[in-house]
């Protein structure tokens, strides 16, 4: 009797223990006693995470959630990392789940390299994730907008909406047909060639057509960029003083000679209109206008006089004088 109490009591106490220690895997409590060091994370809503769910970096396990505190906008997340698991300063930490029915962990990504190692106490930046509740929400009216829109277009509503559109082909079922052969006749003719479309198309003339137009416009622009830079070469020697038309646009000799020329043709002209010299007397004196007016009219006297004597009275006259 007693060696079968004891072996009841000791089968009891080892069933405790195992019960216990099965709580403590499962609650994450096994964790709690090992070193390690703490982070924390401040999120707006945590969907049904506890305490004891896992905390994850690639699918890894790197620690538990230890704590879960209300705020008074937030809910702040206290996770332990296990000793040697490297987690940077800008890492974010998100709440996840396994699938529709899992259960919610804490994800970590690794953050950028150049950023240092989090210390103990550091606060993550967190990243919300949509609510569950919510997408499922969303997914159910959708589904009812699909299904309403289904029942629109069933029985009697689908027949009121294909019902004209059958009436009119029915009705139109001769020109309908003929409009189709004429599009198959005239979708022959093009592939045969024929017409203008089908000339466009297939005919080669027109292509050597075009690319000979395309070549005299080639050639026109190079005869028209051969002028323009003939022009520029023109232009060119012109501002170098080049030519003619350079010399005269650019040599200061020509403009030299021209005023000094200028200037001397002006002093001729005063002394003209001063009556100095030759011309000018001719142009101002007085005197020698009577003196030629005098002397045009002897002459014109002598002239009536010799035509009035005879020849022989001319020669004789000449002659006397002579001797």
């Amino acid at each position: 009797m007693k060696n079968s109490l004891e072996t009841k009591l000791g089968i009891f106490v080892v069933l405790v223990v195992l019960a216990a220690w099965a709580i403590i895997e499962t609650l994450g409590g096994a964790d709690f006693f090992s070193p390690g060091y703490r982070l924390s994370a401040e999120f707006n809503t945590i969907q049904d995470l506890k305490v004891g769910d896992h905390v994850k970096m690639a699918g890894v396990d790197i620690g538990r959630v230890e704590d879960i505190e209300l705020s008074s906008n937030t809910v702040d997340v206290v996770m332990k990392m296990k000793a040697g698991t490297v987690v940077k300063t800008d890492s974010k930490a998100s709440v996840k789940f396994t699938g529709l029915m899992g259960q919610n962990y804490v994800a970590i990504d690794f953050g950028s390299d150049a950023s240092p190692q989090a210390a103990n106490g550091t606060i993550l930046e967190s990243v919300e994730q949509p609510d569950l509740s919510a997408i499922m929400a969303k997914l159910d009216s959708a589904a009812g907008g699909i299904q309403n829109i289904t029942k629109t277009f069933s029985g009697d509503k689908l027949d009121n909406i294909l019902g004209p559109l059958t009436d009119f082909m029915k009705q139109n079922s001769a020109p309908i047909t003929a409009t189709i052969a004429n599009v198959k006749n005239i979708s022959s003719q093009v592939a045969a060639g024929q017409g203008t479309i089908g000339k466009l198309i297939y005919d080669e003339a027109l292509y050597n057509s075009a690319l000979t137009t395309v070549s005299n416009l080639q050639d026109t622009a190079s005869s028209a960029k051969d002028a323009l830079a003939m022009a520029r070469s023109m232009m060119s020697n012109v501002s170098g003083g080049q030519g003619t038309i350079g010399k005269l646009l650019t040599d200061d000799r020509l403009y030299n000679s021209t005023e000094s020329s200028m200037t001397n043709l002006n002093s001729i002209l005063m002394k003209i209109n001063q009556g100095n010299g030759t011309i000018g007397k001719l142009v101002n004196d007085q005197e020698f206008y009577k003196n030629a007016k005098l002397s045009l009219e002897k002459l014109d006297k002598a002239a009536d006089g010799l035509e009035d004597t005879g020849p022989m009275s001319v020669l004789g006259t000449m002659v006397n004088n002579l001797l």
